[in-house]
């Protein structure tokens, strides 16, 4: 049976609660509104929420507590997994390397703020292409880079990207779905091979 575009919406407004809840992450959520919104008929749609329960549960009270700080001092820190982000959330890097991955995460709310700090340091930041992400900031003596295809999609979430940089380099790298097993290097490789550098 053919479907709707209400049909397709009213899927996508449940995936939302879902990531929400806990029970998607962003690259999952990403992934799944994408299916539905390419589905044509009912069975294709079905498969889209067919792990998830039908009927929406609150999440229970024991979900872990939200990642508000990620710190890189004189080391290389690699930040990564089904990590829970709140409201908002840091991300520093002094005389260090930070990749911090949150195409894994769950979020709690539809409006996310990660501050990024780099002095004398390197912070490559990793969100699901399908996410909006708005990156704003200064850097000072250094580079700030954003990588990859950008979105404007009122049905995903958003991630505000405020950064600051002195004598260093941050990097935002929206990652396509084909790459979801690629590692930091063939992502750099390729998205810069693609040359989807944003304007700053």
């Amino acid at each position: 049976m053919r479907i709707s575009d209400d049909d397709r919406e009213q899927v996508v407004v449940t995936l939302r609660e879902h990531l929400l809840a806990g029970r998607l992450t962003l690259e999952e959520f990403s992934e799944r509104v994408e299916a539905a919104l390419r589905a044509r008929v009912g069975a294709e749609l079905a498969r889209v929420n067919e792990d998830l329960p039908d009927v929406f549960v609150p999440a229970s009270g024991s979900r872990r507590k939200p990642a508000r700080f990620t710190v890189a001092l004189f080391s290389h820190v690699d930040r990564r997994g089904r990590l829970r982000l709140g409201g908002r959330a840091l991300a520093a890097s002094s005389f260090a390397d930070l990749d911090f991955d949150l195409r894994d995460v769950t979020i709690d709310q539809w409006r996310t703020t990660v501050t990024v700090l780099a002095a004398f340091g390197n912070v490559d930041v990793y969100v699901p292409e399908g996410v909006n992400v708005d990156v704003s900031g200064i850097s000072l003596v250094g580079h700030r880079r954003d990588w990859g295809r950008d979105t404007d999609r009122p049905d995903a979430p958003t991630i505000h990207v405020r950064v600051l940089g002195f004598v260093g380099t941050i990097d935002v790298w929206r990652v396509p779905q084909d790459m979801r097993d690629a590692s930091y290097s063939d992502i750099f490789r390729q998205l810069q091979g693609r040359q989807h550098q944003l304007p700053s």
